[in-house]
C-alpha cells in the first residue's frame, strides 16, 4: 500500500555551493526553503543566484517497507540536480513543478540525498527576465512515496497517476478515467469508485483496463463559486483481494465557452469573470509558503468577491489549486514563458507546458492554459518564437481537449500581429493611466481590438498601479499615492466591468510582491500594485473599491484612514459600499445622504480642527478622523529611497518646462519637441549598446512603439522608470536637462 513520508526536518544547506562532497559550514534548515527570503525584495537587483546545496541522510529503518521508493520534489527553482551517495541520478529544468526520482537501487541501511539547487542565469530554462524575483531553493514540500513494484506511474511527468474527463451532455456526464500503471500483473484488477461530495458510491467497477467510460446521471455541476460541487475519483490496484496501491482526485462536472461578444459562459449562463492575479511570495518568507499562508491569500480573494484568479506567471503549488476547485475560481494557468524568448529555450517551454497540464489536467477550476506573457517585448515578428508558439497549442491539444489556450500580450503588441491570432483567445496587459497614457484609454482601445477582431475574445491580463502609504488629496499618475490608486480602480472598473464582451479581467496583482529591480515608490525591491501589502496586513483603498463591485457580503468602507493631516479647508470623503445608500457623519452630525449606481460616494467635509467621520450604509458602519494642519505632513510625501533626484528638488520656473512635466505637455511645444526627439536619440542609442545595429540587453523596444504610452509620464518618472532597464542618469545630468528644459516656454494654455 502506498505511503507518502513528509522529510522537511532537518536539512542540511549549503549556500553558493554546488559541490555534494562539501560538508563544512552547513547550517540545519527545514523546508520550504528559500535563500532569497530577505535579499529578493529589499532592492539593488543583488539578490543572491547560484547554486546551493540541500543534503539529508535517510534511514530505512525509518520508512515503511516497500519495494521501491520514490523522491517527490514539489518546487525546485529552477533546475535541480538529485545525488543518492554522491552519484548523480537526475537533472530538471523548471522551478515550479513537481518531479520524481527512484530512489530505490541505492537505499540500502540508509541514503544520503543531496539536491543542488541552482537559480543561476542561463539561456535556456525560463523564467529569465521578468518583473519578479527568482527565489531559489527547496521551497515546497519534499516527500518520500513507498510503494510496491507494480504501482500507479510516479515517473510521467509528475502527474497523479489518474486523469478524469468529464463531458457534460444534458443532465449527464459521460465520465472517461485512464489511470499509468507500471508492472501490472496478469490477476491485477483496479477498482474504480467514484463518490459524491456527500461521500455516496455513484459508481463502482473492478476491471483489468486502465481506461474506461461511465455515465453520472443527474450530475450535480460545479458552478463556479455558487455551487463548486466536487466528486472524488479513487483507483485501487487490487492484487488477490488486497489494495496494492491507490490514487485519488477531485473532478468536477461542469461545461464552459468563451464567447467573443458575451465573454465567459459557465453551464450555459453568463458567468463574468472579473478577479486578479497572484504571485505565489510574501514577506518574512519569499516564496517558501505554508499552508496557511495559502488559506490565507484564498480568503483575502475570496472576500473581495473575485471569481477568477490568473495564476501568474507559473505553475503554484497543488495546494492553492485544490483550494480554486472548492472555492470555486476560475483560473488561468500558464507557464513562464515570458518577456524574453531564448532561441535555446523551446525544449523547457515544452517540458513545462507538459508538466503543468499532465500534473493539474483534473483541476475542475482551470480553463485556460496560459502560452506566454510579453513575450513581444523585441517584436511580434520573429519567426522562431511564432513557431514556438503554435507548436505549445498543438502541444496542448494533444495533452488537454477540454481546454482553451490563451496568451498575456504586451500592451505594444500590435493589433494586427500574427501572434494575437494563434491562441483561442487573448488577454492584453494595458497600464494606461500609469505607465502612460491616461485611464481614459483603457475601453476604448478594447473597443477598437473588439472591432478589428470580433471573432476573437479579447481580456484584460493585467492592469493596475502602484500605492505605498503616500497621501494626498489631488492625485495624480505616478505619484504613488493611496488616492490615486483608488481613483485609477475606479475608473478602470467602471470601463472594464461594463463592458460585457470582456471574457476575464484580472487585477495586477492581488499582492505586492518581491521585484528586487525595482527602484520606484520609495520601498525598493517590490512591485507595489497589490490590492494588499505584501506581509497581507493592509488592504488599500482599492481592495473595497472591487469589493463594492463584486461581493455580496454588505460592506461599507470609509477610505483615507491612512490620510489623516489634510491642508484643504474643504476635503473630498470617499466612501465605497455595495449598499444602496451611505450616509456620513461628521463629528456626529450628519452632512447628509448619497446614492452611486457605481458604489461609489462622494462627499465634501469640511475640514475644521480634528473631525470623527463615520461612514453608516444601513447597519453598517466605518469610521476614521482628519486633522486640519496649515502645512503638507511630510510623511504623506514620497521621498524614493536612493533616489537620485526627486521631483520636489527640481526647479521649476513659472511659464518654463521642467523634468516634472509630462511628456504630453512637452509635446505641445515646437522646441520641446525637438528637445524630445534629441532625448529619444539618446535613449535608443543607450538601449541599444551604443552601436549602430546593436540589440539592448534585455529589451529590444521599438522607440515609436512606446511613444504612444509615455504621454502621462513626467520626465522625471522616465528616467527612473528606465533605470530598471539598466539605463541610469546621474544627478548632474538630470539637472542638466532641467536646465534645457526650463529654458522652453510653455504654450499660453499650459501657463498657470
Amino acid at each position: 500500500m502506498r505511503n507518502i513520508v513528509n522529510i522537511n526536518e532537518n536539512w542540511n544547506f549549503i549556500k553558493n555551493c554546488a559541490d555534494v562532497n562539501v560538508k563544512e559550514g552547513a547550517s540545519i534548515i527545514n523546508l520550504p526553503h528559500t535563500w532569497n527570503n530577505e535579499d529578493g525584495y529589499d532592492g539593488g537587483n543583488d539578490y543572491f543566484r547560484g547554486s546551493s546545496v540541500y543534503s539529508k541522510v535517510i534511514d530505512k529503518a525509518d520508512l515503511p517497507t516497500a519495494d521501491k521508493y520514490f523522491l517527490e520534489i514539489n518546487g525546485a527553482n529552477s533546475s535541480s540536480d538529485v545525488y543518492a551517495n554522491g552519484e548523480k541520478l537526475f537533472h530538471h529544468d523548471g522551478g515550479y513543478s513537481t518531479f520524481r526520482v527512484d530512489l530505490t537501487p541505492h537505499i540500502k541501511d540508509s541514503v544520503e540525498i543531496a539536491i543542488v539547487v541552482d537559480n543561476s542565469p542561463n539561456d535556456f530554462v525560463y523564467p529569465q527576465m521578468a518583473d519578479f524575483t527568482f527565489y531559489g531553493g527547496l521551497y515546497r514540500d519534499v516527500n518520500i512515496i513507498a510503494v510496491d513494484n507494480t504501482h500507479f506511474d510516479l515517473e510521467y511527468y509528475g502527474a497523479p497517476g489518474i486523469k478524469v474527463t468529464p463531458v457534460v451532455e444534458g443532465k449527464n456526464a459521460k465520465v472517461e478515467i485512464e489511470t499509468f500503471v507500471k508492472d501490472i500483473e496478469g490477476a491485477d484488477v483496479i477498482e474504480y469508485v467514484i463518490y459524491n461530495k456527500e461521500g455516496e458510491v455513484v459508481y463502482n467497477e473492478k476491471t483489468a483496463e486502465t481506461l474506461i467510460n461511465f455515465v453520472i446521471e443527474n450530475c450535480h455541476l460545479w458552478n463556479g463559486r455558487k455551487d463548486p460541487y466536487l466528486y472524488k475519483a479513487c483507483a485501487n490496484l487490487v492484487r488477490d483481494g488486497v489494495v496494492i496501491d491507490n490514487v485519488e482526485s477531485k473532478f468536477g462536472c461542469r461545461y464552459f465557452e468563451i464567447d467573443p461578444d458575451k465573454g465567459f459562459i459557465l453551464n450555459g449562463e453568463e458567468y463574468p469573470l472579473r478577479g486578479v492575479s497572484r504571485h505565489q511570495d510574501r514577506y518574512g518568507f519569499g516564496n517558501a509558503l505554508l499552508k496557511e499562508h495559502h488559506e490565507e491569500d484564498i480568503d483575502l480573494i475570496m472576500e473581495v468577491g473575485a471569481t477568477t484568479i490568473r495564476l501568474a506567471h507559473y505553475q503554484h503549488d497543488q495546494y492553492f489549486y485544490n483550494l480554486c476547485d472548492e472555492k470555486g475560481l476560475v483560473i488561468w494557468a500558464e507557464i513562464p514563458y515570458i518577456s524574453k524568448h531564448l532561441p535555446n529555450g523551446r525544449e523547457n517551454t515544452f517540458s513545462q507546458m507538459r508538466e503543468l497540464i499532465c500534473q493539474n489536467y483534473n483541476h475542475a477550476s482551470i480553463v485556460v492554459w496560459g502560452l506566454s506573457n510579453e513575450i513581444t517585448m523585441a517584436g511580434a515578428d520573429d519567426p522562431d518564437l511564432l513557431e514556438n508558439h503554435r507548436l505549445l497549442k498543438d502541444l496542448v491539444y494533444s495533452l488537454d481537449k477540454t481546454r482553451l489556450t490563451t496568451m498575456a500580450c504586451v500592451s505594444m503588441c500590435p493589433m494586427d500581429a500574427e501572434i494575437v491570432k494563434i491562441p483561442d483567445v487573448v488577454s492584453y496587459n494595458h497600464y494606461f493611466g500609469w505607465y502612460g497614457g491616461d485611464t481614459s484609454m483603457n475601453g476604448p482601445w478594447f473597443d477598437k481590438f473588439h472591432a478589428m477582431h470580433p471573432t476573437i475574445p479579447v481580456g484584460v491580463s493585467e492592469y493596475g498601479c502602484e500605492a505605498l502609504n503616500w497621501h494626498t488629496s489631488n492625485p495624480t499618475q505616478g505619484d504613488y499615492t493611496e488616492e490615486y490608486q483608488a481613483y485609477y480602480h475606479e475608473e478602470l472598473i467602471k470601463q472594464l466591468f461594463t463592458r460585457k464582451y470582456i471574457w476575464a479581467t484580472h487585477v495586477w496583482n492581488m499582492f505586492d510582491f518581491g521585484a528586487d529591480a525595482r527602484a520606484e515608490g520609495g520601498e525598493n525591491g517590490q512591485n507595489h500594485k497589490g490590492l494588499v501589502t505584501m506581509d497581507r496586513k493592509y488592504k488599500k483603498d482599492a481592495f473595497y473599491a472591487y469589493k463594492a463591485w463584486l461581493s455580496d457580503e454588505p460592506f461599507v468602507h470609509l477610505c483615507g484612514k491612512r490620510y489623516i493631516d489634510r491642508v484643504e479647508d474643504v476635503t473630498k470623503v470617499t466612501v465605497y459600499s455595495n449598499q444602496p445608500e451611505v450616509e456620513l457623519f461628521v463629528n456626529g452630525e450628519s452632512i447628509g445622504k448619497k446614492t452611486a449606481e457605481d458604489h461609489f460616494f462622494y462627499f465634501e467635509v469640511k475640514n475644521v480642527g480634528e473631525s470623527k467621520i463615520l461612514a453608516k450604509a444601513g447597519d453598517l458602519t466605518d469610521e476614521g478622523v482628519i486633522r486640519k494642519v496649515e502645512e503638507m505632513n511630510q510623511d504623506y510625501i514620497l521621498k524614493e529611497k536612493g533616489a537620485v533626484l526627486n521631483w520636489f528638488d527640481v526647479e521649476t520656473p513659472e511659464g518654463r518646462y521642467s523634468l516634472n512635466d509630462k511628456i504630453s505637455d512637452i509635446m505641445e511645444s515646437f522646441f520641446g519637441k525637438l528637445w524630445f526627439a534629441k532625448m529619444g536619440l539618446k535613449l535608443k542609442k543607450q538601449m541599444s549598446g551604443g552601436g549602430k545595429d546593436a540589440k539592448p540587453a534585455g529589451f529590444d523596444v521599438k522607440m515609436e512603439d512606446m511613444m504612444g504610452m509615455l504621454g502621462g509620464f513626467t520626465v522625471l518618472r522616465l528616467t527612473s522608470m528606465i533605470g530598471m532597464m539598466n539605463i541610469n542618469f546621474t544627478k548632474e545630468e538630470l539637472l542638466k536637462m532641467n536646465k534645457q528644459l526650463n529654458r522652453i516656454k510653455k504654450p499660453k494654455k499650459l501657463r498657470k
